[in-house]
């Protein structure tokens, strides 16, 4: 068997506008390069653990979650906090008093003085929609006290309290909790820090007019914690951090579009293998797709909410609502004598084999089949392998076994 296109899987190179995948036939590695494009400065984790900003055009890869990096793909989004790290405290705040998650001296110490409740405020420049998600986040460590954190978003007309959810900052954790109107998520950066993030939806009755964004100290006695890049973005889930510094900062969506030839991929057989997570369980449709550039002819897996599916010129199967599409998910889909099955996290998938020639195959792209079409891939990916010959159901089931 021959693996005539690798992307990933700890190897990764970069430059401006490219992503370079590789041919490793006989230990022959020969570039193959995938077009990358987005027109904005990004941030990701590094292999240090630090965030850190990457340039326009150069893709991302991410460490947050595996030493090998994975390839992360989003949407576009834009930070509405005016100022993403400069917080005015009823209390006292010390500017540039500890490492934040970029490894730089600009955490802020937030320390509570007064027997009552005292709040962050948080600045923002939008004009929200009713009936519409918005994700809220930041960034917080322990330091030396126990303290609960309540973020509300209050003022619609009524200036009563519209979304809050409670954090309980621990020595070694930070505990979520809903209070009203809202879901939340922890997510662990390591070296002390969390980000937390609030999910809220707008109502369809009331226009939003100006909120004010608050986060609530809790508690009669004096308390510290730090804090570092707020965040507040319209979507469902919330993404890497956009830093601001005075107004509303957009991040732009990122494509990523390969083209090679028909001598690496054997348009007769074949496998499309992946290993990806996606970003949300309640996205979009998101593909990755290999074809002759048309709706024509064409081998797809896609990501939904809760499952992952194939087609080969029309849906053929998907998984059961089991998956976890948050996970990293072991697929791969096999061509032959017409034929095309699939195997899932070394699980092979119903039905078992469809009749569908595939003529002309020779495109990789992080977005579905034709040119027209705009179901691009955001999500993290870790390792992508074509193969130019059918492997056996046993070698699938290996390569796919988590």
């Amino acid at each position: 068997m021959a693996n005539t296109l690798n992307l990933g899987d700890g190897n990764w190179a970069t430059k401006e506008d490219l992503l370079l995948g590789y041919n490793s036939e006989n230990n022959n590695y020969k570039p193959l390069p995938f077009d990358f494009s987005r027109a904005s400065s990004a941030t990701r984790v590094n292999k240090d653990g630090l965030i850190e900003t990457v340039v326009g055009g150069q893709a991302r890869i991410d460490f947050k979650d595996d030493s090998k990096g994975a390839l992360l793909l989003e949407p576009s989004r834009s930070n509405f906090y005016t100022q993403s790290n400069l917080f005015t405290f009823g209390g006292n705040v010390t500017s540039n008093n500890a490492l934040s998650p970029d490894g730089s001296l600009n955490a802020s110490k937030i320390t509570k003085t007064s027997s009552s409740d005292q709040y962050v405020s948080l600045s923002w420049s939008a004009s929200l929609s009713t009936s519409t998600t918005y994700s809220l986040s930041f960034f917080v460590k322990h330091n030396g006290d126990d303290v609960d954190l309540r973020y509300e978003t209050n003022n619609f007309n009524d200036w009563g309290v519209s979304w809050n959810a409670l954090f309980e900052v621990r020595e070694n954790s930070v505990i979520a909790s809903t209070v009203n109107n809202c879901t939340s998520n922890v997510i662990n950066f390591g070296n002390g820090w969390y980000r937390v993030v609030v999910f809220v939806t707008t109502s369809s009755s009331i226009t939003p007019t100006s909120p004010s964004n608050l986060i609530r100290v809790i508690g009669s006695d004096t308390k510290q914690f730090l804090m570092y890049g707020a965040m507040f973005e319209q979507g469902s889930y919330a993404t890497s951090y956009i830093p601001t510094q005075g107004s509303a900062v957009t991040r732009v969506a990122e494509v990523c579009i390969g083209s090679v030839n028909d001598q690496v991929i054997n348009s007769t057989e074949g496998v499309l293998y992946l290993e990806v997570a996606a970003l949300a369980s309640d996205l979009n449709t998101v593909i990755i797709s290999l074809s002759d550039g048309t709706n024509s002819n064409y081998v797809l897996i896609g990501i939904t909410n809760s499952d992952i599916f194939i087609e080969h010129s029309s849906r053929i199967g998907n998984t059961s609502t089991t998956i976890n599409v948050l996970n990293y998910n072991k697929i791969a889909l096999r061509w032959s004598g017409g034929i095309t099955d699939w195997w899932v996290n070394g699980i092979k998938q119903t039905p078992d084999g469809y009749s569908q020639a595939a003529v002309g195959m020779n495109k990789v792209n992080f977005k579905n089949q034709g040119s027209s079409y705009a179901d691009y891939f955001y999500g993290e990916t870790r390792n992508l392998r074509v193969y130019n010959t059918a492997l056996t159901d046993a070698q699938l089931t290996a390569l796919t076994t988590i």
